[in-house]
C-alpha cells in the first residue's frame, strides 16, 4: 500500500519544488540584472517570492551558487535557440543571415541576459569557469557556422577564410552592443539603437555586414 501511495505523493512535491525553483530563478534573474552580483540581496529575492531565504539556500546553496544557476539558465535559453536553428535547406548566404537574425532577436528579447553577461565579465567570468554545465555547453551555433562556412567556400560564394569563433564574435558583438550600450550611445549621439522604427534597419544591416565580410575580395599578401 505504501509503495503505491508514495509516487502519488512525490509527484506533486516534485512539481511544487520545480515551480518554486523556477520562481526563485525568475526573481533572482531580475534582481541580479538590476543590482549586479554585489548589490543583489538574497533577502530581497526571498521577499519577492513565495518562499524564504532558508529555502533558497536549501535549493541553491548560497548567493554564489544562485547566481551561477541564473547564468546557466540564461545561457541555456540561447543555446536551445541555436540548437533549434534549421538552415540546412538554405543557401550559405541566406543561412548565415538567418543565424545572425536569431542572435539579433534573442539579444533584443532578453536584455537581462545582456546585463548578466556584463556583470559576469566584471567578475572575470569566475562563475562560468566554476560551472561544469557552462564549461561544457559550448555553442551549437559554432557547429552550424562551420558547416555554413564550409559550404560557402566549396560553392565559391564565400571568399574569406574565416574562423567560426571569429564570426560568432562578430555577430554577437553587434547584437550585444546594440542592447548594452543603448543608453550611453543615445546620450552621446542622440540615436536609440533599439527604437522600434529602426529595428529592421539594424537587423538587415547586421546581415549585410557579415555577408560583405564573407564575400569581399581579399588583397594578396
Amino acid at each position: 500500500m505504501t509503495s503505491v501511495d508514495e509516487p502519488a505523493r512525490s509527484g506533486p512535491r516534485t512539481r511544487d519544488a520545480a515551480r518554486t525553483r523556477a520562481e526563485i530563478l525568475d526573481v533572482a534573474t531580475r534582481e541580479f540584472a538590476r543590482a549586479g552580483y554585489d548589490g543583489a540581496r538574497v533577502d530581497e529575492i526571498a521577499a519577492r517570492t513565495r518562499t524564504t531565504k532558508r529555502m533558497i539556500y536549501y535549493y541553491f546553496g548560497g548567493k554564489e551558487q544562485l547566481f551561477t544557476a541564473v547564468l546557466e539558465r540564461a545561457y541555456g535559453v540561447i543555446r536551445e535557440a541555436e540548437q533549434q536553428l534549421d538552415v540546412d535547406h538554405l543557401d550559405p548566404v541566406a543561412a548565415i543571415r538567418r543565424l545572425a537574425e536569431v542572435t539579433f532577436d534573442h539579444h533584443e528579447r532578453h536584455p537581462d541576459f545582456i546585463r548578466l553577461v556584463s556583470i559576469e565579465n566584471i567578475h572575470d567570468a569566475e562563475h562560468i569557469t566554476s560551472s561544469e554545465m557552462l564549461g561544457s555547453i559550448g555553442s551549437p551555433a559554432l557547429d552550424v557556422i562551420r558547416r555554413i562556412l564550409a559550404e560557402g567556400q566549396r560553392s565559391g560564394l564565400f571568399t574569406a577564410d574565416v574562423d567560426a569563433v571569429d564570426l560568432h564574435a562578430m555577430i554577437s558583438s553587434f547584437c550585444f552592443f546594440r542592447v548594452a550600450n543603448r543608453h550611453t550611445f543615445g546620450a552621446l549621439f542622440g540615436r536609440d539603437l533599439v527604437a522600434p522604427d529602426q529595428r529592421e534597419h539594424y537587423r538587415a544591416m547586421l546581415g549585410d555586414m557579415v555577408i560583405a565580410y564573407l564575400t569581399a575580395e581579399r588583397a594578396a599578401d
